[in-house]
């Protein structure tokens, strides 16, 4: 006999975020990697204990936005100010059925532009205490095209 169940994807009650006090609840430290070709680390830079060289260090909290990180990553990279530069965040976490890491995109950023995904937070995207950030930051000039079908009209 199957039993199928009735619950629709509506019905199901996402987790509503708790707001974090920033004044009462410690930090953690967000280990970012950053390249400036636009494109993601590869994960096997990430096997072995080894890491790559272009870290940044954040002090954060799992409420951060995206467009809050970015702010953080402008202020080290002069480059990365100029309006139209496009930042492309992912989370690198370990795989748990192999020795190796996984890396999952979670959204973008323009500077200087207001998005949809500007207000997503790291504990929005499932992000744990341990994992790594990963952001390509891509150039005004070199800008990758927007995300979805391209039409030929």
């Amino acid at each position: 006999m199957a039993v199928e169940s009735r619950v629709t994807q509506e019905e199901i009650k996402k987790e509503p975020e708790k707001p974090i006090d920033r004044e009462k609840t410690c930090p953690l430290l967000l280990r970012v990697f950053t390249t400036t070709n636009g494109r993601h680390h590869r994960p096997d830079e990430f096997a072995r204990g080894n890491v790559p060289s272009s870290e940044l260090q954040i002090y954060t909290w799992m409420d951060a936005t995206l467009k809050e990180l970015t702010s953080l990553v402008k202020e080290v990279y002069g480059d990365a100010r100029k309006k139209g530069t496009h930042f492309s965040f992912a989370i690198v976490y370990p795989d748990l059925k192999r020795p190796s890491y996984r890396i999952k995109e979670i959204g973008s950023t323009v500077s200087g532009r207001k998005g949809s995904e500007d207000s997503l937070t790291l504990q929005s995207q499932r992000f744990h205490i341990g994992d790594y950030l990963d952001i390509a930051i891509t150039p005004p000039n070199r800008a990758p095209p927007p995300s979805g079908r391209m039409r030929p009209y």
